[in-house]
């Protein structure tokens, strides 16, 4: 049986950051890694995009970037400058591509393409089971998300940040390709939280995305039919190509992923609750836990102390708990954000970063009644 110090479990985005700060620590040098995945990641699958002060961050697999963004409500419809920070997007193909590349030139991180049957992790070495082979570790970073698990309870609410998104390519230059659209509420909310999302690339190519934060999805039709009147209605657009769709849907729920977190297997990614809970956003806090994994490593602690509550989850369950009770309300609160403060604070405050006065200048822009009577039902 092959036996590694470390064996990652899936090669996505938390997978891959994590073989690649591993591999080019000199502090794991001696130490062998396993990176193993079914997919062989030659598939563009999706896109991931983020805000960072850094200028130079990804910048090797980013492929766009705008320096302002656009909101619009009910009430109000607003460009924003927002630097010091930089929106950025990164395609899924170029972001497999580099890593693998990368990582390939460790020589102490293997790749393999292969399937995960079973793990065993009732000793104190983890057997993992693939299709083509078995290999022992005793350290497991896991990335496979069981969609089913948060439903299975009660006490945390779950949410979908549900989408589908074309890329359309037009004649004429309509689109602004300046500006990011963050979060368009002037469509019709029919009850929930919608809005759409557009990326320009160009003034005649862009993403075009219809999402929602609610509990059900829907039929494909009641997406696309949103985009096709969206670029209609709003943009004036009626001829387009569109050529390339993609679709997704990601969890959104305060879950205690954590607790099951052994000794020597760490839930990662999406199925270790990386994903911001507020927003769906991944990819940047995905890059903040890995920095944190490595260093929880270094210092020899067990896998299973790395998960810890602070005072987002707490507030991110509050809004939950308000978006799962009342799915409408989430217009009127992103509103409420952009009309009243700057986009570097909720930035700020959506990365984790804020104190507890910026923490208290970005709740107060809100009603508070909906936050007092979710947080007086959590307490009683």
């Amino acid at each position: 049986m092959n036996s590694y110090d470390y064996i990652i479990v899936g090669a996505g985005a938390s997978g891959l950051l994590l073989a690649d700060a591993l591999g080019k620590d000199e502090f794991f040098k001696n130490k062998t890694i396993l990176l193993l995945d079914k997919n062989t990641k030659q598939n563009n699958d999706r896109t991931w995009c983020f805000w960072d002060k850094d200028i130079n961050s990804f910048d090797s697999v980013v492929s766009k970037k705008w320096n302002q963004i656009h909101f619009s409500g009910k009430q109000i419809s607003k460009d924003y400058p927002i630097a010091p920070y930089i929106y950025k997007m990164i395609k899924g193909l170029d972001f497999y591509n580099h890593y693998l590349a990368q990582i390939a030139t460790y020589p102490n991180v293997t790749f393999i393409n292969d399937e995960v049957d079973k793990i065993d992790n009732s000793t104190s070495e983890v057997i993992i089971h693939t299709t083509k082979n078995s290999y022992k570790t005793g350290n497991v970073f896991n990335s496979i998300y069981d969609y089913k698990e948060p439903l299975q309870q009660k006490r945390y609410p779950v949410l979908q940040q549900h989408f589908i998104g074309w890329f359309v390519k037009i004649e004429q230059p309509v689109f602004d390709d300046q500006r990011a659209t963050f979060m368009d509420f002037s469509i019709p909310q029919k009850g929930n939280t919608r809005f759409m999302y557009m990326l320009p690339f160009s003034k005649t190519e862009a993403l075009v995305e219809y999402t929602l934060f609610s509990e059900k999805l829907l039929e494909q039709q009641e997406y696309e039919e949103a985009i096709k009147n969206y670029l209609s209605e709003k943009l004036g657009v009626k001829d387009y190509q569109i050529t390339e769709t993609e679709r997704g849907s990601i969890p959104m729920t305060s879950y205690n992923f954590g607790k099951k977190n052994t000794l020597n297997m760490l839930y990662i990614g999406t199925a270790g609750g990386w994903t911001k809970a507020s927003t769906g956003y991944t990819f940047k806090k995905t890059s903040t836990k890995v920095a944190q994994l490595i260093s929880h490593l270094k210092q020899n602690k067990p896998l299973n102390t790395f998960s810890k509550k602070d005072k987002f989850w707490f507030y991110d369950l509050l809004l939950l708990d308000i978006l799962y009770e009342k799915n409408e309300l989430g217009r009127s609160i992103f509103e409420a954000l952009f009309k009243n403060r700057k986009p570097q604070l909720i930035f700020k405050f959506l990365d984790e970063e804020t104190n507890l006065w910026e923490d208290i200048k970005f709740i107060s822009s809100l009603s508070p009644l909906p936050f007092i009577r979710a947080l007086f039902k959590r307490i009683f």
